[in-house]
């Protein structure tokens, strides 16, 4: 059975090296990549990419998608422009439906309420603290974190970041997974064969 698409947020200075890992196997694995935009107008990431939104935010369901994946972003620290976005991940949370937050897209949850009750983590715990969120007691300090439906990770851990999604949705566990995040995280050769051995490698 064909899954349901995953929605990738984009913005203006979004970060796009930072889904780059989870989207490329995500897509390998059979999932729709689908882009999602503030509206159907271009936008241009951080690093200069145009991008052209499949959809515009308020055109999504949490039923129609199994997953969100929120990337870092100036703008989530120097405006209140993708407070809708944040407001868009309850609405998935509050159906079920996975939400991943990388980097400033954490901060921008935090402010939203949704780290209040759950293991989170971000750049460093300051970062979060200073958005005035009740949670950092709830704060790890880890690479990634997942908690129940949400993953969250700080800027410098994509691969990590993939791998707790890979783990939320499936697509690989347990030595495989591991194996994955060895090969890319840490470049180690044995993990290749593994992967290789289980299709993993596309």
């Amino acid at each position: 059975m064909t899954p349901k698409p995953v929605h990738l947020a984009v913005y203006d200075t979004y970060a796009d090296w930072e889904t780059g890992h989870a989207t490329a196997h995500l897509a390998r694995a059979g999932y729709e990549i689908r882009t999602l935009g503030p509206s159907a107008q271009p936008v241009r990431s951080i690093g200069g990419l145009r991008v052209l939104p499949d959809l515009a935010l308020d055109d999504v369901r949490p039923e129609d998608s199994s997953l969100l994946i929120l990337p870092g972003a100036d703008l989530w620290d120097t405006s209140d422009a993708l407070a809708p976005f944040a407001r868009k991940a309850r609405a998935f949370l509050d159906a079920g439906v996975p939400v991943a937050a990388i980097c400033g897209a954490t901060a921008g949850l935090a402010r939203e309420g949704l780290l209040d009750g759950r293991d989170h983590t971000s750049a460093v715990s300051f970062y979060l603290a200073a958005t005035g969120y009740a949670g950092g007691s709830r704060y790890r300090d880890a690479d990634a974190v997942t908690d129940g439906n949400l993953v969250t990770a700080g800027p410098t851990e994509p691969v990590a970041f993939a791998r707790e999604v890979f783990g939320l949705l499936g697509v690989y566990e347990g030595e495989v997974l591991d194996a994955w995040y060895r090969l890319f995280h840490d470049s180690d050769a044995e993990a290749y064969a593994v992967l290789e051995k289980a299709g993993a490698l596309g």
